[in-house]
């Protein structure tokens, strides 16, 4: 793979990935520049933007809004990071905990995925049936277009669950569906909305499709 990357774009990368997985989160110009050993921003903001062109991070407005890209990944041949956010339920909505400062690198199987996803632990039984047992961990990727029978991760009334989505011609045509026949299914309602889309699961020490 040809390296689109200068000695000191790189070092800047690395200094962000390191980071990112020793604290959780991306650091402030302050803290990259004192890793760098620079004293100027425009010096970061020359380096950040051009790590941004050659579509290795990507920037938002804001203060520690740095992510990498799978380019970024595949150049320091390091393992894609990914943020723990919290715990979820495969049981009856409960609210979704968010936790800060804790991010895993994914194994090699799973990691040449896109950058918006996360990872959630599961509490409940509701979903066993698809594989997904009480400690299980899912990875979920954000997205806004959902296909019936994909597992999904369900918001309503800001409470958060792990589900089946299904859409169907005939009564009730769309609903969340529990894998474990002790729970019912869940009618969709103008309240219900669907954040993520689960593609992994780790579940005795290994990650594996969703069923």
């Amino acid at each position: 793979m040809n390296n689109p990357l200068t000695t000191r774009q790189k070092q800047l990368l690395s200094i962000i990935y390191q980071y990112i997985k020793d604290t959780g989160y991306p650091p402030t110009f302050e803290e990259m520049k004192e890793k760098l050993g620079v004293s100027s921003n425009q010096s970061i903001a020359d380096l950040l933007e051009k790590l941004k062109k050659s579509n290795v991070i990507k920037k938002e407005t804001g203060a520690r809004t740095l992510a990498i890209l799978p380019l970024g990944y595949e150049i320091l041949g390091a393992p894609q990071l990914v943020p723990f956010l919290g715990v979820t339920t495969a049981g009856m909505p409960a609210e979704a905990i968010e936790i800060t400062g804790e991010w895993q690198a994914l194994s090699s199987d799973v990691s040449k995925l896109q950058s918006d996803i996360f990872m959630l632990r599961i509490s409940g039984d509701s979903m066993i049936n698809a594989g997904i047992d009480d400690g299980d961990v899912v990875l979920v990727q954000i997205k806004k277009e959902f296909v019936s029978g994909e597992i999904v991760l369900a918001e309503k009334d800001g409470e958060a669950t792990i589900k089946r989505f299904m859409s169907e011609d005939k009564p009730p045509y769309v609903y969340l569906k529990p894998e474990n026949k002790n729970y019912k299914n869940i009618l969709f309602t103008d309240e219900v909305r669907l954040r993520g889309k689960v593609i992994s699961v780790f579940s005795k020490d290994q990650w594996k499709s969703v069923k």
